[in-house]
């Protein structure tokens, strides 16, 4: 019998890609921290404290967009309630905020403000791990990855699908949002969780603190990057990418479509969980509006404006679609809602491919 000779894996970054790579590393690491902080105020080169945040902010985004790749555009599921997921782990992390709070809160008391203004006289028991960092930092990621676990468990092995699969995660993130409005559940209610002050007991609204947020959110979103391109170019990716071709064949050749599928969702969820962890210090409020479904039909547009399957395009999604947004929402307020929708039909019917699949056609037909 002759040897089959398998193609060799491959690179996790081309030379060019890895040029790229640190280059992102070099300008949100070391040039966005002085061009904000050591650049005075009146210097044309000066980074404004808005500009961090807002850029802090879409990289969170970012991050949930390169998520929903992993699982829409590798494996053909199509998520509607990955904003679940997001909230979560900013819960997490707002728990965690609100104890470092201390008795510096409006009603000089050990438990939250919300918590003494309904007459509570101790903590839930969900909020007992809530005063350590370190279990903060785990219930980040156990949390939606446990959520994400139980429910892809029972929808994958009954074999949910397509459009099916989507309108049930859509209905999952809305029954956890009017769970999370009720008083009864101590997650705040509506107005969740806000008024931080401190994190590891140093003040969260210092510019330095800001900046390490910032560059620890860089940091995860390019790290993730990484992460997603070793799993997609591992044994594991194709498995992923014939189950979305093929699902059918995948069994047939004696492979479980289950676990590939379970563990991408749950390792999607993940990441999304870490997203919200950093988003909430830096936007300095959490509450159920994040777990709408119109949070996680966003994070679809956004993977979809970018172009699917690239990993890149969904980061560069979330910056143009977020971008436009932050604009939009100042300049004409009235017809944000109609901009989004039309830019998402508009990719649908001409940009099949996204932005990086025009850019690529373009770049083609230059030659």
């Amino acid at each position: 019998m002759s040897k089959i000779n398998l193609p060799p894996p491959a690179p996790l970054l081309s030379r060019r890609g890895w040029a790229t790579w640190l280059a992102a590393v070099v300008v949100l690491c070391a040039l966005v921290p002085v061009f904000n902080l050591l650049i005075p105020a009146d210097s044309v080169f000066h980074l404004s404290d808005f500009a961090v945040a807002l850029v802090g902010k879409i990289m969170c985004f970012a991050i949930c967009a390169l998520a929903m790749d992993l699982i829409w555009g590798y494996t053909g599921i199509l998520s509607l309630g990955h904003g679940l997921f997001f909230a979560l782990g900013g819960y997490a992390m707002g728990m965690y905020l609100m104890r470092q709070i201390g008795l510096d809160g409006n009603y000089k008391s050990a438990l939250p403000d919300f918590m003494v203004f309904l007459d509570w006289k101790t903590l839930p028991w969900h909020w007992t791990l809530s005063d350590s960092f370190v279990a903060t930092l785990i219930l980040v990621v156990a949390v939606p990855g446990l959520v994400a676990l139980v429910f892809g468990f029972f929808a994958f092995r009954s074999r949910i699908k397509g459009v099916y699969f989507s309108i049930i995660t859509q209905a999952m993130t809305f029954a956890a949002m009017l769970l999370f409005f009720r008083n009864e559940t101590g997650f705040g209610g509506n107005n969740g969780f806000t008024d931080f002050k401190r994190i590891l007991d140093i003040p969260i609204a210092t510019p330095g603190m800001r900046m390490v947020l910032f560059v620890l959110t860089a940091i995860a979103l390019l790290g993730f990057f990484l992460l997603a391109r070793w799993l997609v170019n591992s044994k594991f990716g194709r498995v992923l990418q014939a189950v979305r071709d093929a699902e059918s064949r995948v069994m047939f050749s004696g492979y479980s479509p289950l676990g590939f599928k379970l563990t991408i969702w749950v390792i999607s969820a993940m990441m999304c969980g870490v997203a919200g962890a950093l988003y909430v210090p830096q936007v300095g409020i959490i509450n159920p509006s994040e777990m709408s479904p119109a949070n996680s039909i966003e994070i679809a547009v956004w993977a979809a404006v970018g172009g699917r399957a690239t990993l890149i395009g969904p980061i560069v999604g979330a910056f143009l679609v977020n971008g436009a947004k932050s604009w939009l929402t100042v300049t004409y307020p009235e017809f944000w809602l109609y901009f989004l929708g039309a830019l998402f039909i508009g990719v649908t019917l001409f940009l099949p491919d996204g932005v990086i699949g025009l850019a690529k056609k373009l770049k083609g037909s230059g030659k």
